[in-house]
Order: C-alpha cells, then sequence, then structure tokens
C-alpha cells in the first residue's frame, strides 16, 4: 500500500493522519462541541438513523461503520446520555443547522430588550400620546419598557403629585401591557417597567 507522507508543522506525517489533523483543524470549535466518526470511542452508543428512526444499541466501530456504508457521518449528539447518543448525517449540513438554530435563539434575546422612555412632570398631552405610541410598537415588538419621569430643580418638591403620570400612562397601555416593576424612587426620578402582555 503506497503511504503519502506530507510535511505539517514540521512533521511528516501519512495521508490518514493527515486528513483528521486537516479535519480538526477546520472545525476546532465545531469538533469540541461534538465528536464526529473515528473520534467517538464508546462500547455502546445509541443509534439514530439519517431520517430519525431508532437503529439500537450498538458499539461505536459497528455504528460508524454503518454511517460509513450510507456514505455519511457519525455524529455523538448527546454526549451525557447513557449510553450516548449518536446520529447518522452529513456533519456540514448537521453543523449549518445548528448554527442557524442558534442565531435564530440570539435573535429571539436580543428582541428581548428593556427600551426607556423618559419625561419630565412638565410633558405636554400630544408629547404623552408619542410617548405612549412608542412604547406600544416596543410591547408589540416583545420589549420590555421602563418608563421613567425625571425631576428637576424645583419640580422635586412636587414629586407625590405628579406620579399620576405613570400611572395614567401605564393605563393607556393596559391592552398591550402589564406592570412587570410598580413605581420606584430612583434618585431624581421615578420609574416603572412594563412587560408586554401575554397572548
Amino acid at each position: 500500500m503506497h503511504v503519502v507522507c506530507r510535511p505539517v508543522f514540521g512533521l511528516t506525517v501519512g495521508a490518514d493522519c493527515f486528513n483528521s489533523l486537516l479535519i480538526f483543524l477546520r472545525g476546532y470549535k465545531a469538533i469540541s462541541d461534538y465528536l464526529i466518526n473515528e473520534q467517538i470511542r464508546d462500547k455502546e452508543v445509541r443509534l439514530i438513523g439519517e431520517n430519525g428512526e431508532q437503529l439500537g444499541l450498538m458499539s461505536a466501530k459497528e455504528a460508524y461503520a454503518i454511517a460509513k456504508e450510507a456514505e455519511l457521518d457519525l455524529i455523538k449528539i448527546a454526549p451525557t446520555a447513557k449510553p450516548p447518543v449518536c446520529k447518522i448525517g452529513d456533519y456540514g449540513k448537521f453543523r449549518y443547522e445548528q448554527a442557524r438554530r442558534e442565531k435564530e435563539q440570539k435573535k429571539k434575546q436580543k428582541g428581548a430588550e428593556v427600551k426607556e422612555i423618559r419625561f419630565s412632570p412638565n410633558i405636554d398631552d400630544n408629547d404623552v400620546n408619542t410617548k405612549v405610541n412608542n412604547a406600544r410598537k416596543f410591547l408589540e415588538k416583545g420589549n420590555r419598557v421602563k418608563v421613567t419621569l425625571r425631576f428637576r430643580g424645583r419640580e422635586m418638591a412636587h414629586m407625590e403629585d405628579t406620579q399620576h403620570i405613570l400611572t395614567d400612562f401605564s393605563e393607556q397601555l393596559a391592552d398591550v401591557a402589564v406592570i412587570e416593576k410598580p413605581a420606584k424612587l430612583e434618585g431624581r426620578s421615578i420609574s416603572l417597567t412594563l412587560a408586554p402582555k401575554k397572548k
């Protein structure tokens, strides 16, 4: 048998070893998450076929032979299960789908931000309506809204008289929001947090 040797980082390695090294380097992060093919050395694994069918318990060697025969990869998808669960599939496609799922989860997490709306106690009614409409848009997108009433100078003496502004504000959004954190004094301002109403 003819073995091709190639220099890698000053060392000469055989073709099989070189290919394994390439796979390892190309998908270092991915491989730290999922073991594939020859990297799986468990005595017993639960095997799932390409289409999700249960193929039963067998050695990792047998499972890899089945995957190889189907010209696909053996991927360890649940390493902590007893016995570990492996799936037959295209590793590239599997990683792509995983990355897409992670991206979607991050989008959902990112969407649930806390938006802040600030105004002073002397705000005009038209401006209040604009702020209410902005808050409504944020809440409908799934964001929480922190509504802050800020006081300056002499306004501090009339804090209690103006607290109803926040109550009125939250009442105008009662159809789309619930009060998550009630009005609370924070230094020179009073804030409350609204969360989207669960449908």
